[in-house]
């Protein structure tokens, strides 16, 4: 074969070292141990665990909108669709009655014990799954939220090693999770954010992950095949076919996912084509639409658009759902009942959209979304005065639903730095950072000047898996490239270890009010930073 059919080798002398240069810079090696690699985030996340499993059950109590999702998730269980249960079903809960919790209703008119719901169901389905495993209780409607925030602080730390190909900090992210107050409360509680926050992160690491796979295939075709203008077809890609399911779960626990979905899609065709074109492609704009975008397509619609569907199986296979119409559905035969049905179902959607769109009802512990990055008004979870229960008269025992503000504080620079770095490096990491964090965080801007809409600090869980990686990303840059001199990074790690070290001050000053211990009523109300936003 003519050396002309390749040209990128027709000057052997420098093929090793620019080969070489090439797959450094689009697939940096990753750190040498691979088993450190996963036993320091394991540590980590087995550490989150601990703390969010401890004493679950406390409060003995339904706390916030519990009293929704609870038993939402356990009529899962028990119907496979939402059922209305009768007045006072709470206390029947925690006396353990739970078969007369729900509303009887004489077959002619079963739908007047269906429940209108405007969630989807898969954030109630996994928390069913702990109500199966432990009970209708409160160790049980926890466990799942439980499980799934110490599976994100080992998500997150091992997304975190290989965006800076460090696991030193990836630990560090996995820390700075574990330490949060808003994900250890919401880890603690069986509220939807949890989960919702759980699979836009995994849908992120399933991308990152993705991203380096590509690359690897691309410079692997480099270095073998005859170039072309506009490259090859990477082949069947599973991590960003596993972002898809994952970014479809999210949508399917609520619809705010559905931001994500989009702008993560966009995100991952937009670094196919920087691929192309960091690789000297003549044409990597148009290589990528006719290459990658075809399989993105399917990976980032159909897969995620399936998923959805998937998770209200439960409503398509009962008669007892909300707005299901069956017996008409079932009057006409096969085909009539496929039509109704799909009809029936996007019905209920749109009046679930109207429902949200009028959702302005006022609340005590509502906010404002640019109130959220500074943590002026979390809401009270729980509280209950006690007294003679800790040692002293008047005591009290809460969950506040706030950040550790040494961490939202410190993020809140990060990000900053995250602008300024990405605008005078162009730098991957810090673009993908800035985009997921104002994902979740703009949209909510909209409903608030134009609908007026009801939303608390909590909604903000999806955006801080990526406050933590810019806080990771500034520590990297604070401790400086291996390169740099041993003075520079040895002062860098300790800041860095002094950051991390008043992170754990801070969560550990704020636990009692996090975790519902009964303590003095005057130790509360010194944890409330902002006296008159946080009470």
């Amino acid at each position: 074969m003519a050396v002309t059919d390749f040209p990128h080798k027709a000057f052997s002398e420098s093929e090793g070292e620019s080969e070489r240069s090439l797959r450094d810079r689009l697939v940096p090696s990753m750190p040498r141990s691979a088993l450190w690699g996963w036993i320091g985030p394991l540590i980590v996340a087995v550490f989150g665990a601990v703390v969010r499993f401890v004493d679950l059950g406390r409060p003995r109590g339904v706390v916030f909108d519990e009293t929704y999702y609870m038993k939402d998730g356990y009529s899962l269980l028990t119907w496979g669709v939402e059922r209305v249960t009768v007045k006072d079903a709470d206390k029947l809960v925690l006396a353990g009655r739970t078969g007369e919790i729900w509303k009887q209703c004489a077959a002619d008119k079963i739908g007047e014990c269906a429940s209108y719901v405007v969630h989807p169901p898969l954030g109630k389905w996994m928390i069913a799954v702990g109500e199966w495993l432990f009970g209708l209780n409160p160790l049980g409607w926890r466990a799942a939220a439980a499980f799934v925030g110490a599976l994100s602080i080992l998500i997150i730390a091992r997304v975190a090693r290989r965006m800076t190909r460090s696991t030193l900090l990836g630990c560090f992210a996995g820390l700075m999770l574990a330490l949060d107050g808003l994900h250890f409360v919401l880890s603690r509680t069986a509220l939807l954010d949890i989960f919702l926050m759980f699979w836009v992160l995994a849908g992120f690491a399933c991308l990152v992950v993705d991203r380096d796979k590509a690359r690897s295939r691309l410079v692997d075709w480099y270095e073998t095949s005859a170039l072309s203008d506009r490259g090859p077809y990477l082949g069947v890609r599973p991590w960003r076919l596993a972002a898809g399911l994952c970014l479809g779960a999210a949508c399917a626990v609520k619809w705010s996912g559905v931001f994500f979905l989009i702008g993560f899609a966009i995100m991952s065709m937009v670094w196919d084509a920087g691929a192309r074109k960091a690789v000297g492609l003549r044409r990597p704009y148009s290589g990528a639409l006719e290459k990658d975008v075809p399989s993105a397509l399917m990976a980032m619609a159909l897969v995620p658009a399936i998923t959805y569907v998937v998770s209200w199986t439960g409503w398509f296979v009962n008669a007892t759902g909300y707005g299901r119409n069956w017996a008409e559905a079932t009057s006409q035969g096969p085909v009539h009942f496929v039509i109704n049905s799909i009809g029936s179902w996007i019905g209920y959607h749109f009046q679930v959209l109207g429902f949200h769109n009028q959702l302005d009802s006022t609340h005590p512990y509502q906010s404002e979304p640019w109130s959220w990055p500074l943590l002026l008004r979390p809401v009270a979870f729980f509280y209950e005065g006690r007294q003679n229960a800790c040692g002293v008269k008047d005591c009290s025992e809460a969950v506040l639903g706030v950040g550790t503000p040494v961490i939202w504080y410190g993020a809140l620079a990060a990000l900053i730095a995250m602008v300024a770095w990405y605008v005078s490096t162009r730098d991957w990491r810090a673009g993908a950072v800035l985009l997921a964090y104002l994902l979740g965080w703009l949209p909510w801007f909209y409903w608030a000047i134009a609908d007026n809409r009801t939303m608390f600090l909590f909604y903000a869980a999806p955006m801080v898996p990526f406050m933590v990686l810019a806080l990771t990303l500034a520590a990297g840059l604070i401790i400086g490239p291996s390169t740099a001199s041993p003075s520079r990074r040895m002062i860098g790690a300790a800041v860095t270890g002094a950051f991390a070290l008043l992170a754990l001050i801070n969560f550990g000053w704020l636990y009692p009010v996090l975790s519902g211990e009964v303590i003095p009523y005057a130790e509360w109300n010194a944890r409330m930073l902002f006296k008159s936003r946080w009470i």
